[in-house]
């Protein structure tokens, strides 16, 4: 390290908590906005009169427009200032929430949430460089983190919440409080973001084929959709499943998205501690027992006790492979394609949208075709799949 990024360190400690909080506000709006459909599928669906499995593409529409949105956008504006660019994906997010909430037919709520969603995959993806440059070299991943905890947090408050205020004063509502979220986290970062971020080094499309050809970080990325979309083919439906498998009632619904939202967030916190050494060898056995817990729940689903402590676990291990899919992509990109770190970031981004997607569209089939209590050990098959990548991939780096 150079003594001018050495006296950047030392400056960087001072202003960077105030700007990770910024960012982190601004996560919390849009993990809220992802997920809160989760929360009011029976309420969207009964409204707009449309089953169940069609609402449920407001969360794998979302999630491809995350995925097409973060690794296309994240090159074309590679030379726009990275405060502008937060400024101008925020005003597209608070704009998409508002058309939603004035939607009145389903195709355009579906359009306004694909919209929303470009701007998703695209502030992850600088929001986490601006954060690791926040901070001096050696607290990177703990900026990153606490970034990701807005997301987290969105899980624990934002989505039980917005399931409350849908259920109280309609669906509409909801999307109406998160456009005033994002407007708070616009205003956060104008004020807090410093103007002068370095500015990363464009990369072109060239730099992201080279990481499409790694063939270690395509398996990292196939680990991060399995891995973590498995749990969304059972979460998509995890109200519906409550209320006509389980046989809890609507106003219970807040309360147990609260409880599964604290299991992620600390799920989230071991996971971030457990990977810090090995990623590889922590993501095998978090996948390992997810497997079974989503097994677990197939079986737990019908009993209310024994179901809430499966969905419990479910919250538990759901996200906390998450800091250890983004550290491994990093150090896989650091060690294979070093000009594209940012790149793989974004397309790790998009992975886990692809999961999700693939996760709540393989769902709405099994709804249809065999029933909601068979989503949770379909998802174990995907997370299977990760268990066999990852040990596959642990063999490769450890040669």
């Amino acid at each position: 390290m150079n003594s001018h990024a050495h006296t950047m360190d030392q400056s960087k400690i001072k202003g960077g908590f105030p700007a990770l909080m910024a960012l982190a506000i601004s996560a919390f709006a849009i993990g809220t906005t992802e997920f809160v459909p989760v929360g009011l599928l029976s309420t969207i669906s009964d409204d707009l009169g449309i089953s169940i499995t069609l609402a449920g593409l407001l969360i794998s529409g979302y999630a491809m427009g995350v995925a097409v949105g973060a690794p296309v956008l994240t090159a074309l504006t590679s030379k726009v200032s990275r405060k502008t660019l937060l400024m101008s994906l925020m005003v597209v997010f608070i704009i998409g929430n508002l058309v939603a909430a004035l939607s009145a037919s389903f195709f355009l709520l579906l359009i306004a949430r694909f919209i929303t969603a470009f701007s998703h995959g695209i502030f992850f993806s600088i929001g986490a460089t601006i954060a690791a440059d926040l901070v001096p070299s050696h607290k990177r991943s703990s900026a990153i983190a606490f970034m990701f905890t807005g997301l987290t947090v969105a899980t624990v408050t934002g989505v039980p919440l917005g399931t409350f205020i849908g259920q109280a004063f309609g669906w509409r509502a909801t999307f109406f409080g998160v456009a005033i979220l994002g407007l708070i986290g616009m205003a956060a970062s104008a004020i807090l973001v410093p103007k002068n971020l370095k500015e990363a080094a464009p990369s072109s499309f060239s730099e992201q084929l080279k990481i499409l050809t790694n063939g270690r970080l395509l398996l990292a990325f196939s680990i991060t959709a399995l891995g973590y979309g498995g749990t969304f083919v059972a979460f998509t439906y995890l109200i519906p499943l409550l209320e006509n498998v389980t046989g809890f009632s609507s106003k219970w619904v807040s309360i147990i998205l609260l409880a599964y939202g604290a299991a992620v967030a600390i799920g989230n916190i071991i996971g971030g501690k457990a990977t810090n050494k090995n990623p590889l060898k922590a993501l095998f056995w978090m996948f390992v027992l997810q497997m079974i817990v989503l097994v677990l729940l197939t079986f737990a689903a019908p009993f209310k006790i024994a179901g809430l402590i499966a969905i419990f676990l479910m919250g538990l291990f759901a996200f906390m492979n998450v800091p250890g899919l983004q550290i491994l992509v990093v150090n896989l990109a650091e060690k294979y394609v070093p000009s594209a770190v940012n790149v793989a970031s974004a397309l790790n981004i998009a992975a886990f949208n692809v999961g999700i997607a693939i996760g709540s569209f393989i769902g709405g089939f099994a709804v249809d075709g065999i029933g909601l209590i068979h989503t949770p050990w379909i998802g174990a098959v995907m997370v299977a799949g990760a268990v066999a990548l990852t040990a596959w991939l642990r063999r490769l780096e450890t040669e």
